[in-house]
């Protein structure tokens, strides 16, 4: 029945929403969640396949589009004129006029978007090239429980680490993340451009803790690195469709992009709200805890297929 698809992709988007911002793996949720509850949009069963693998990696645009409206002025690189006079923009931006209209641009930004795109590099190359076999390969419930753990425990040592230093981040300020940094971050992203379960925004926030990023410099670093990485992955799965899909699962893929938009909104509020007091080991603590369950249910046959 169409209302229960649509049903079906509201709650695809809230998981998208808040497991994509969160370290502890969209991918792998949505993976699980379809395991749970089979996802074939307008009863077609001869496409459903194609459609649901399109469907994990366009619901991603609706958190996109959160962070693109969150983070406009930080991310917007040719503001009104007006922001000239500005103290903290003094000397950044260059005037220019657009017809009647004037703007400037912001060299601070441009330079933020050179290291974010240094850092979607490696992550851009293994999913151009690789990109059908490794969800052929990995996209499965056994690889989704192992890097939940593993990510988790990742997450522990880490933040024991940094409590036991008891010393202030090297890393607090945008301004100080080079091309050199921007590279080891984009090689934490392809472990999870690789293997689901890992999370994006967990490894990428992993890698900025481990080489001295402060909690909120790492997950607002993480949030830009998500616009141009999810953006492409939708763009590459654009590309490749070669498969009509029906009027109902063009609403479910809208839908679902529309409530993974609201429901980002608020998890990335809440997230940078929450580390500027807290660390990230109740995350890790839900990834293992939801990692064994996902293997004990492995092992009873609870998921009897494999993608």
């Amino acid at each position: 029945m169409a209302w229960l698809d649509i049903l079906k992709s509201v709650l695809y988007g809230i998981v998208e929403g808040v497991t994509e911002w969160l370290p502890i793996s969209s991918t792998g949720h949505l993976i699980l969640l379809e395991r749970l509850v089979p996802f074939t949009a307008g009863g077609n069963a001869t496409n459903n396949d194609a459609f649901f693998s399109f469907f994990l990696i366009v619901v991603q645009l609706g958190a996109i589009l959160a962070v693109v409206v969150t983070f406009w002025r930080q991310l917007w690189p040719f503001p009104r004129k007006q922001y000239a006079d500005l103290p903290q923009a003094e000397g950044q931006l260059t005037p220019f006029k657009l017809g009647r209209a004037q703007f400037a641009v912001d060299h601070r930004i441009l330079r933020l978007w050179t290291v974010i795109l240094i850092a979607c590099v490696p992550a851009a190359v293994i999913g151009v090239l690789f990109d059908d076999k490794i969800e052929a390969i990995f996209y499965n419930p056994w690889t989704v429980a192992a890097m939940l753990i593993v990510v988790g425990v990742a997450f522990i040592i880490v933040e024991r680490h940094i409590a036991h230093k008891q010393t202030k981040p090297a890393i607090q300020e945008m301004d100080q993340i080079n091309w050199r940094i921007a590279l080891i971050i984009g090689l934490f992203q392809v472990v999870a451009a690789v293997f689901p379960g890992t999370s994006r925004s967990g490894a990428t926030i992993l890698g900025g803790l481990l080489i001295g990023m402060s909690r909120p410099l790492a997950a607002t670093f993480t949030f830009y690195l998500a616009v141009p990485v999810m953006a492409g992955a939708s763009l590459l799965k654009l590309l490749k469709l070669t498969t009509h899909f029906n009027s109902i699962q063009w609403l479910s893929i809208f839908t679902g992009m529309g409530a993974a938009y609201l429901v980002s909104i608020v998890i990335i509020r809440f997230l940078l709200n929450y580390i500027r007091k807290h660390d990230f080991r109740v995350f890790a603590i839900y990834r293992i805890v939801l990692g064994v369950v996902v293997l004990i249910a492995a092992f009873a046959g609870f998921f009897p297929t494999v993608r």
